[in-house]
């Protein structure tokens, strides 16, 4: 978000709206998720990571909010679980 990214340094208002939200629910569900070369962070350690990197890495506003939206993160999350069982 702050122009430090790849490949062109594209920074804030510039990256297209539906870049800026996919990127925090990318990062998200990709923390969260239990991968072969890494274990799955807490949705608390994940919502840290966002937050610290809110204004750098991340749209403020995508990350506010996709923090409004926790309850049906949760609910994904726990539909795409049961279905995994």
């Amino acid at each position: 978000f702050d122009g430090s990214g790849y490949p062109n340094g594209t920074k804030g208002e510039s990256i297209p709206i539906a870049a800026r939200i996919v990127a925090v629910a990318d990062v998200f569900d990709a923390l969260t998720s239990e991968r072969p070369y890494k274990k799955k962070w807490s949705n608390e350690a994940a919502l840290e990571y966002l937050t610290t990197n809110s204004g750098s890495h991340f749209d403020p506003l995508c990350v506010q909010a996709f923090m409004g939206q926790l309850g049906q993160v949760a609910t994904i999350q726990k539909q795409l679980q049961d279905k995994s069982a």
